[in-house]
């Protein structure tokens, strides 16, 4: 019998991602627009040593073994840079995403079954053995269309337009999809590691909050970040994410002010940390923070919902003394409605 002999891939793994610059404006020129879906950056690699990569080049496959057999769907030779996604009630849900990243293999075991992930192609690297790189993204978007007409779930390829207006209709329509923005990308650009040479215009909304605690700068003696929080339909305060990112100047001050404010007695631990530690801690060993009386309202402005709270820190724009902080209620949080994630990657 022949022997059937492998095309090994033109470049070594892992790789340098080309990334984004955020911009809350539309560019000008010419662009073609994809949806930005709220997922772990993922490369996948074809062949006997089946991968997929992180951005930060550690290898992920371990904790989506489901995603295995879509890799042995790519021909051999074959790089697709994309997005790894869990859908869940007909959006992509960050939350369930993260949960897949845990050291115990039985618990990733269950978790593959119970939210399996899915992956959602966007540009194409490497065809069989060829590199795509230093070709126009005009053409290796052609190269990738061709690949996807043989693909099957779980793969998806996303959506892509040139017409800047259908671009700014998927912005709302398809947030609640799992959208997290708008990715603008030039026709003739080549793929361009670890540099931002694309766009993602982000969705920015402001709210009134009300500030229930505060944590101390490293340095000491200043403001690190303002705890934030929003009263629910019975009254109860619920923590909803933080702010941060005060000018130096004002660091002291802001935190003078908020030691004057600080609570007799702290609250009760579902309001002070619903959810767990693990939402402010962010990986530090440090969680300790300051409870305040639930009174001074601030505007801040957010990019993302995860369930309810703020998905990044938020951007602070003012003092709000004229509103009270009763008026600072969960419905000011906006749930936008439009097409679930399958029916936007729908062939």
């Amino acid at each position: 019998m022949p022997t059937l002999l492998l095309v090994s891939h033109p470049f070594e793994a892992p790789i340098k991602t080309m990334e984004a610059k955020v911009s809350e404006k539309w560019p000008s020129g010419d662009f073609v627009y994809e949806p930005k879906w709220d997922g772990f950056r993922s490369v996948s690699w074809s062949g006997p040593d089946r991968r997929i990569d992180s951005r930060n080049q550690r290898p992920l496959l371990r904790y989506f073994p489901e995603l295995r057999p879509a890799l042995e769907q790519l021909p051999d030779g074959t790089v697709v840079d994309g997005e790894i996604v869990v859908v869940v009630g007909g959006a992509t849900d960050f939350d369930a995403l993260q949960q897949r990243i845990h050291p115990a293999e039985s618990r990733i075991t269950m978790l593959s079954e119970e939210t399996p992930a899915e992956l959602v192609a966007f540009d194409l690297l490497a065809d069989r053995g060829t590199d795509l790189r230093e070709a126009p993204f005009s053409e290796r978007r052609e190269q990738l269309v061709a690949l996807a007409s043989d693909l099957e779930l779980p793969w998806h390829l996303t959506p892509q337009t040139d017409d800047p207006e259908v671009a700014r209709a998927w912005f709302d329509e398809f947030e609640p999809a799992g959208c997290d923005g708008i990715i603008a990308k030039r026709p003739e650009l080549s793929y361009q590691h670890g540099k931002r040479a694309m766009i993602k215009i982000k969705h920015r909304r402001t709210i009134d909050v009300v500030v229930g605690g505060f944590r101390e700068h490293k340095d000491g003696g200043k403001i690190g970040s303002l705890l934030l929080g929003l009263f629910n339909d019975q009254g109860d305060f619920h923590f909803i994410g933080h702010c941060s990112g005060f000018p130096n100047a004002d660091r002291v001050e802001i935190y003078n002010r908020f030691m004057d404010l600080r609570a007799a007695e702290s609250f009760d631990e579902a309001a002070r940390a619903p959810g767990g530690p693990s939402r402010w801690s962010s990986g530090k060993e440090d969680n300790s923070w300051v409870p305040v009386q639930p009174g001074v309202v601030v505007e801040v402005s957010y990019d993302q919902l995860e369930g309810d709270r703020f998905r990044h820190a938020s951007r602070f724009h003012r003092w709000r003394p004229d509103k009270d902080a009763q008026q600072c209620t969960m419905d000011q949080l906006e749930r936008p409605e439009g097409a679930s994630f399958r029916e936007v990657v729908a062939d």
